[in-house]
């Protein structure tokens, strides 16, 4: 399936699968603030996210704050063992995490990530998955930032969608890799 089938055969794709194509990871943002109604059209797409069994049991968490978000960056900076900013100065980080006692909570985090993602990417805003959350919420210090957003229950990370005004988003698709689609028939 090489790229040239991809573009004849989907010529006409719908607005959705086009998105899903073109979408980019940015890592640099404008300081600007998201809008208020692009906020509540990518929450809603990541609270229709795919679960199993229809369990719906992602939490998402919104920091806009810059103070909450500086803490949530020291804590995920020191992980990795730096000093950079794992969000790239996005304005909007929203962490979601998975109640730990779904056994799926990962696989129904990442739909509602994937689904922000692409909602973002829609509405004209750049976005990025960052790592690390479950690295953060299974400290003492995690849990206790949890309890401070007012967040009970058992909880495990599973990422953070940072999300803002993009300055870098590469217009071309790195070149997809051979081999990776096998039909059974």
């Amino acid at each position: 399936m090489g790229s040239l089938f991809f573009v004849c055969y989907y010529s006409d794709m719908v607005e959705a699968i086009k998105n899903l194509v073109e979408r980019r990871s940015s890592r640099a943002f404008s300081g600007q603030q998201i809008k208020d109604d692009d906020l509540e059209a990518i929450l809603e797409a990541a609270l229709y996210a795919p679960s199993a069994m229809d369990r719906q049991s992602s939490v998402f968490v919104v920091l806009q704050k810059k103070e909450e978000i500086e803490k949530l960056r020291q804590m995920n900076a020191a992980i990795m063992h730096s000093d950079s900013d794992p969000f790239y100065g996005a304005p909007t980080v929203i962490v979601v995490l998975g109640d730990r006692s779904n056994r799926n909570a990962v696989q129904d985090g990442s739909l509602a990530l994937g689904n922000m993602m692409n909602a973002a990417h829609a509405l004209g805003l750049g976005s990025c998955w960052i790592n690390r959350a479950y690295e953060e919420f299974e400290t003492e210090e995690g849990k206790a930032l949890l309890a401070s957003w007012g967040i009970s229950g058992s909880y495990i990370g599973i990422g953070h969608c940072i999300i803002g005004y993009a300055l870098d988003l590469p217009k071309e698709a790195s070149e997809r890799r051979d081999g990776r689609v096998f039909f059974v028939r």
